[in-house]
């Protein structure tokens, strides 16, 4: 037993004792703040949206994020129209047909220039015949003009001479109301206008361009309607004197002759005796008349120009 115990000993001494093995453990990262952790639920159950997993391959993660692109946008696609919306026409393709003919009016359109046309009264107008009858003026009673739906007039006159044995040439049909203010006008400007600017002188005839005229305002094919539609408009293209001179209307605003005086006088004093006075200052349509209407308006305005 001594020998045996030593012997032991000897062995342990030569020989050193071996260290316990080293035990490596596997790192883990961190856990995630509870935040991130907290998030919606996957609507893809088995599908990850990490590029890779623990020991996964970023390839295959890839694969899975083009497979959910994929499906979203057949879900997406699944909404839409079998055909989209077709491009509106453009202006100049319509077809030509859908703008209305020039020569067919509108009913609306007459139906509202026909509102424009003036009601006479029997009392009113039996007091302006006897007044243009009393200032010389010869005329005849007119029949009635039905014209369409707006143009024309309950009881003209044809009117053939002013006072003092004064010509209307031609002779001219309108509203007695238009032919008693011109035979006013001719007695109170006209006549002594002339008498200023050429003593002596007299006039014989008076010219008119238009009288009634079933017509839109300066011959358009759209727009107002015409005074001279409802026989309220007579146009002066100028006088004859009895020397055997004729005056004709003409622009002569910068005219410093008296036969300038003598135009712009009786145009301004027109406003005195027609509601509405247009010469050729006025614009392109009046250049060689002067333009005389009746057309009443509210409050007694006058249009002079």
């Amino acid at each position: 037993m001594p020998a045996t115990t030593i012997a032991s000993s000897s062995a342990s001494a030569r020989s050193p004792a071996r260290a316990p093995p080293t035990r490596h453990r596997r790192w883990k990262s961190p856990a995630a703040p509870a935040s991130r952790r907290s998030r919606q639920p996957n609507p893809f159950p088995g599908v990850s949206f990490r590029l890779s997993q623990p020991g996964g391959s970023p390839i295959l993660a890839l694969r899975h994020l083009t497979l959910v692109a994929a499906l979203l946008a057949l879900c997406g696609a699944a909404d839409l129209p079998k055909e989209g919306p077709l491009p509106e026409r453009r202006p100049e393709d319509k077809p030509a047909a859908e703008a209305p003919a020039e020569e067919t009016r509108p009913v609306k359109d007459d139906e509202e220039k026909a509102r424009e046309r003036p009601k006479e009264d029997e009392r009113a107008t039996a007091a302006c015949r006897t007044a243009l009858q009393d200032i010389g003026a010869i005329f005849t009673d007119a029949p009635t003009v039905n014209d369409g739906k707006a143009c024309g007039m309950e009881k003209p006159v044809l009117l053939k001479g002013l006072p003092g044995g004064v010509k209307v040439e031609p002779e001219a049909t309108v509203r007695c109301e238009t032919a008693l203010q011109l035979s006013r006008w001719l007695e109170g400007s006209v006549k002594p206008s002339l008498a200023a600017a050429f003593p002596g002188e007299a006039i014989t005839g008076i010219s008119q361009a238009s009288a009634y005229v079933c017509r839109n305002r300066n011959g358009a094919a759209e727009g107002k309607i015409s005074e001279h539609a409802f026989g309220n408009a007579i146009d002066i293209a100028g006088f004859t004197l009895k020397s055997g001179k004729t005056f004709t209307i003409r622009p002569a605003d910068k005219d410093s002759s008296l036969e300038g005086a003598f135009q712009r006088a009786i145009t301004e004093a027109g406003c005195l005796y027609f509601t509405t006075v247009l010469d050729p200052g006025s614009d392109a349509a009046h250049q060689n008349h002067l333009h005389l209407d009746v057309k009443a308006r509210r409050g007694g305005y006058r249009y002079c120009w």
